[in-house]
């Protein structure tokens, strides 16, 4: 976990790929604040790098497993974290206007992930929001995933079920960087094809490419994050989710 917490914290702001992502992703905050801030908590905070934006519609707190990543957070100005599991969070019940969960449940066994749902579920108050980003496609499964722990990409209808299966009711969810697709697929099928590599060879994704090719896919990207403001795709290599919490509960 501490390899893939510091290939991250290399690239996580300049790297295509995360710039793609905040744009993908900030629309969604908006919907769910208004002008009103809110209290958020990020579940899986990692570095922290999303923290900034998210402080951006309101109070914010970090929480995660991994010390490491926490200790990049405070580095970068962040102060309200807290150390736990995703699955047994020590905060009151409806706390949380918003809570979010970026990329963090495809890498929790299935009981893991329904647990780290429910204490979302049970921590955002009633007419609260989740906004909860996961790779999509199991077809895109590559040395990427071996080298993140991956145990699953998600479909929509999978990430739907579980979230509406503890009491949430998804307003919105769509795939993202579709653009990336096609790249991705022959890559990733020939690695399938020449054979996975082990959990001690696989690297990342996460290298930064060169200067041009980095400012072409953002802005390819750029592109595709305005059409994902008024319209869901059906394919990519992301799935991006706005849920709320009834509130009759």
């Amino acid at each position: 976990m501490d390899t893939l917490i510091e290939a991250t914290r290399r690239v996580e702001q300049y790297h295509f790929w995360f710039r793609g992502f905040r744009r993908f992703v900030r629309p969604f905050l908006i919907g769910v604040g208004g002008s009103q801030p809110l209290r958020i908590l990020d579940c899986g905070c990692g570095t922290g790098s999303n923290l900034v934006l998210l402080a951006q519609f309101g109070k914010v707190y970090g929480l995660d497993f991994n010390w490491n990543g926490l200790r990049h957070a405070k580095s970068g100005g962040n102060h309200k974290l807290i150390q736990a599991t995703v699955a047994q969070i020590p905060l009151l019940d409806c706390t949380f206007d918003l809570v979010t969960s970026f990329d963090v449940l495809y890498c929790l066994d299935d009981a893991t992930e329904q647990l780290a749902i429910r204490e979302m579920f049970r921590l955002v108050r009633p007419g609260g929001s989740a906004v909860i980003n996961v790779p999509a496609m199991p077809l895109l499964r590559g040395d990427h995933s071996i080298f993140v722990r991956e145990v699953r990409r998600y479909s929509r209808q999978r990430l739907r079920y579980s979230l509406e299966s503890v009491g949430f009711r998804v307003q919105r969810i769509t795939h993202t960087n579709a653009v990336l697709f096609l790249p991705m697929l022959v890559v990733r099928l020939l690695q399938r094809f020449r054979g996975l590599r082990s959990p001690e060879h696989a690297k990342s994704d996460f290298g930064l490419p060169p200067k041009p090719i980095n400012a072409l896919l953002s802005g390819l990207l750029t592109l595709e994050a305005m059409v994902v403001r008024w319209a869901d795709l059906s394919i990519g290599s992301s799935i991006l989710c706005l849920a709320r919490k009834p509130t009759s509960e």
